[in-house]
């Protein structure tokens, strides 16, 4: 027979360790702070245990306390889930993709007739996401650049980052070598400064210096060179269908790893419902069809002027 011990105090204790006060538990929990406070209390009696260390202004939480919350609110988190499940509609079938902009420009959507004719009952939503944003309360899942860890939420390897110069193929044509490159003509992307020096670096350039226009997005930076504005650095996936496509070609066969990879990224719960195992298994197998093609179109190619 399962024993469950004081519910609403358990529901207590997790909402004000994860909030870090009484207060924001209250609120989140539509009771008064003392409320909270006595629930908690009474929880402790019954478990035998302090669960927080009770300070001046503060909350800290035990030794205890923080092996509790770390199992418990997954387990909200998944009965949250589960409930939203049952009392949906069955007519509705939602995925929310959190992921960046250039991301879901220039790898998720084109691809996305392929899963609509797979799934066609999914509801598909892309919200903003990447590197930058925290994961939200209404994700399924999401894809998001970096090096595997996020804490409280799994992670599988995607696409590795890999760096190499692209331009539009006229350019391509007064680039022999490496030292062809000019500073003036390197695109850069404001949030990856790093991209550049790593490059050039590796390709013995190390005094050469990105001085061309910066873009608040790989993707723009991408645009910019397939207009031949000037030579970006190209990260995978962004280039692979330009490559194929012949809008962009790799005028050198260096390619960096840029130390990180794309992930795909969820909670643990989610793996077992129906719709996200559907995108899972579609997005795993989508990510390895490119790479064949993306070697290929990276190779060294040249034009005669």
């Amino acid at each position: 027979m399962r024993r469950l011990l004081f519910l609403n105090g358990i529901k207590a204790f997790e909402a004000a360790a994860r909030s870090g006060s009484f207060a924001a538990a209250g609120l989140e929990l539509h009771v008064s702070p003392a409320a909270v406070s006595r629930m908690v209390h009474l929880l402790e009696q019954r478990l035998g245990v302090a669960l927080f260390e009770r300070k001046a202004n503060r909350l800290a939480m035990t030794a205890a306390g923080r092996a509790y919350q770390s199992g418990l609110t997954p387990i909200f988190d998944a009965l949250a889930s589960l409930t939203a499940q049952v009392t949906a509609s069955l007519s509705v079938r939602v995925l929310t993709i959190g992921v960046g902009p250039t991301f879901a420009m220039r790898w998720l959507i084109p691809r996305l007739a392929d899963f609509r004719r797979e799934e066609p009952d999914i509801d598909v939503r892309i919200t903003t996401g990447g590197a930058a944003a925290p994961f939200g309360d209404d994700w399924s899942c999401g894809i998001t650049l970096g090096n595997g860890e996020w804490p409280g939420l799994a992670a599988e390897p995607l696409f590795a980052a890999d760096l190499l110069p692209v331009c539009a193929p006229r350019l391509a044509r007064d680039l022999k070598r490496p030292a062809d490159l000019k500073g003036p003509s390197l695109l850069r992307v404001a949030h990856a400064t790093e991209d550049w020096p790593l490059w050039l670096k590796a390709a013995g350039l190390a005094r050469t210096t990105a001085r061309g226009p910066e873009f608040g997005y790989y993707g723009q930076a991408l645009q910019a060179a397939v207009d031949g504005l000037g030579v970006a650095m190209g990260i995978r996936p962004y280039i692979d269908d330009d490559l194929a496509a012949g809008r962009l070609v790799a005028p050198f066969a260096l390619s960096v790893p840029k130390g990180m990879r794309w992930y795909l990224v969820y909670r643990g719960f989610q793996r077992e419902q129906r719709d996200f195992a559907s995108f899972r298994r579609w997005i795993i197998r989508a990510a390895a069809e490119p790479a064949a093609r993306g070697k290929a179109a990276g190779k060294v190619q040249r034009h005669a002027g």
